[in-house]
């Protein structure tokens, strides 16, 4: 697990924005924010968010894991 993957999931499950726009925030191309979070999910062996359509939701293991980035999933 690399910090640059928490970082990246703690700014897509701060606010449970599209990739794209949590991307941008953090000055890094959407393909290689999602093939982090990707990578961070088959690390963790547990999908963190639901993908639908352009949106996400954190599954209830996203939930959990949100913790360490000290927020509240919405």
């Amino acid at each position: 697990m690399e910090l640059h993957q928490l970082r990246y999931f703690c700014a897509v499950a701060e606010n449970g924005q599209l990739f794209p726009a949590r991307a941008e925030h953090s000055h890094v191309s959407q393909p290689s924010l999602s093939q982090q979070i990707l990578k961070l999910e088959a690390e963790l062996g547990a999908r963190l968010f639901d993908r639908l359509g352009r949106s996400v939701r954190l599954t209830e293991v996203g939930k959990a894991f949100s913790a360490s980035c000290a927020i509240r999933p919405a």
